[in-house]
């Protein structure tokens, strides 16, 4: 489901007319968060580190309002839930693209998105995923500890996703520690909104509610 925004009566519709005249209005920022809890979650629980941390993130993109935004033939649209596309990575070296539906419920999730992985993994190729424009287009990179990160971008095709990349987990002073890079249309949201996004995540990152995942 989704609903279009009134440009004319938006209170970005200055910001928005302005940005979408860039021929590349993304704009990026990399942070660091504390993932002790969730690590230890995870272990604990015996499930997978990745879809815990990436099931955090969708969590809190679906609790910051322009995170659902998207610009579809020069309207912009707000969806009522936004779900991953996420590159699966395989034994071999390569990956491919997976879409993973969102819930609220953390084993939901992960009974679906395990299906997903199964599926990339047992093929070649990208598999491009017919997934729609209600999606954070995921990367995972966890060989790297990274401080800053480009995509590769079509400039002739009007994109509006955000991307979130993780990188390589690190121990610091007993804590772990994980790069996070955000890239988003400005013509859609700010910095302010991602900071909305880091701080929300961070706080679930924090939690640990392991009786959600027995």
């Amino acid at each position: 489901m989704k609903e279009k925004i009134d440009i004319n009566n938006w209170i970005r519709k200055d910001h928005f007319k302005f940005f979408s005249a860039f021929e590349e209005p993304f704009f990026g920022v990399t942070v660091e968060v504390d993932c002790t809890a969730t690590y230890e979650e995870a272990k604990e629980n015996n499930v997978s580190f990745f879809l815990l941390y990436l099931h955090k993130s969708l969590l809190a993109v679906n609790q910051v309002e322009p995170f659902s935004y998207r610009i579809i033939d020069g309207e912009v649209w707000k969806y009522n839930t936004v779900n991953a596309a996420a590159t699966i990575n395989r034994p071999n070296g390569t990956f491919g693209f997976g879409y993973m539906d969102f819930y609220e419920d953390f084993e939901e999730f992960k009974t679906e998105a395990n299906k997903e992985i199964e599926k990339v993994q047992a093929t070649t190729g990208l598999i491009p995923a017919s997934s729609g424009e209600n999606v954070i287009h995921y990367s995972a990179l966890p060989w790297l500890n990274f401080t800053s990160l480009s995509h590769a971008r079509n400039y002739s095709y009007q994109d509006s996703c955000p991307k979130i990349s993780f990188g390589k987990v690190r121990e610091e002073n007993g804590r772990k520690i994980m790069p996070v890079s955000i890239h988003v249309n400005h013509a859609l949201m700010d910095g302010y909104n991602v900071g909305q996004f880091v701080e929300a995540y961070q706080d679930l990152l924090n939690e640990k509610e392991v009786k959600a995942y027995i």
